[in-house]
Formats: structure tokens, C-alpha cells, sequence
């Protein structure tokens, strides 16, 4: 594949700003004021967050073979400290922060 020319690098820069700023002030204009938020958009609020996150951790855990060496162990370790963390703190960055980086110290390290 040949490198962009600088016009076609500027023009790809300028669609992605654009495509970004209409996802962030697309809610502003439909929502904001004293317009009611529809019931929809109230309950995808609600749920849409928990599954991103069932989603996340689906596709994170795809891969992981418990036939084999190390059985998942590391990963297990990682979810238990997330969740642990979790229900402790009730800090979803610092429960994920945590979980990652026991999991990436096991890996690196442990396993």
C-alpha cells in the first residue's frame, strides 16, 4: 500500500475531527434545553454501560484456553481482583487499574 499524500492525510484528519465533534454535540442538540429525554434513550442510559462491559469481558476472555498451561489462572486472578476491588471501592477505574495490572504482573512475571 503507498503513504497518503499530505492532502489525503489532511482530509482523512479533518473527516475523523468532524465524525467526533457530531458524536459529542449531536446529544446537546437533541436533548439539551428543556426538552424531555425520551424513555429509550433514558433506558439504553441505564443498560447499555453493563453490557458494554459483558461485551468487554467476553471478548477479552475468547481466547483463553483452560486445557493448556497456564489454565487461565492469570485471568481468573485479574477478574477476582477486579471485582473484589469493586465491591470494596466502588471505583470502576481504580477496580480496573488494579485488575489489569495483577493480570499483566502475572503474566509478565508469574506465568
Amino acid at each position: 500500500m503507498s503513504p497518503q499524500t499530505l492532502p489525503q492525510q489532511v482530509i482523512t484528519i479533518l473527516l475523523c475531527a468532524i465524525a467526533t465533534m457530531c458524536t459529542r454535540f449531536l446529544p446537546f442538540l437533541l436533548f439539551g434545553g428543556k426538552k424531555e429525554v425520551p424513555p429509550i434513550i433514558l433506558y439504553l442510559g441505564k443498560a447499555l454501560p453493563s453490557a458494554v462491559f459483558a461485551m468487554l469481558v467476553v471478548y477479552c476472555l475468547k481466547s483463553v484456553s483452560v486445557t493448556s498451561f497456564p489454565f487461565g489462572i492469570p485471568e481468573l486472578i485479574g477478574i477476582t481482583v477486579t471485582v473484589v476491588m469493586h465491591l470494596w471501592k466502588k471505583n470502576t477505574l481504580l477496580s480496573m487499574f488494579a485488575g489489569t495490572l495483577v493480570y499483566m504482573l502475572l503474566v509478565q512475571l508469574v506465568f
